[in-house]
């Protein structure tokens, strides 16, 4: 199983970004999908999960009406768009399979203020 992500990088309160993630090595399209953070200094924390179909999504209090998550069964990859960004959106980003451990790198993200 690999989880690649990336997309990550500097941007500016308010601005976007659009993280992706490669799967590979399992039936990607059988699996539901998560995204979580790192912020520094903290624990995990969980952002948004999408079901195999793509049909039904659900998000944390602290990025809903800002981050959408979607998947491209065809291409075996994961989306994150993530706009309105703020300061403590800072973090590095994950794409997880459920009641898994993030086993990629991430990818940063720091929102300046």
């Amino acid at each position: 199983v690999q989880l690649q992500e990336s997309g990550g990088g500097l941007v500016h309160t308010g601005g976007s970004l659009r993280l992706s993630c490669a799967a590979s090595g399992f039936t990607f399209e059988r699996y539901t999908m998560n995204w979580v953070r790192q912020a520094p200094r903290k624990g995990l924390e969980w952002i948004s999960t999408i079901n195999p179909g793509g049909t039904f999504t659900s998000y944390a209090d602290s990025v809903k009406g800002r981050f959408t998550i979607s998947r491209d069964n065809d291409k075996n990859t994961l989306h994150l768009q993530m706009n309105n960004l703020k300061p403590e959106d800072t973090a590095v980003y994950y794409c997880t399979k459920p009641g898994e451990i993030p086993g990629g790198q991430g990818t940063q993200v720091t929102v300046s203020s």
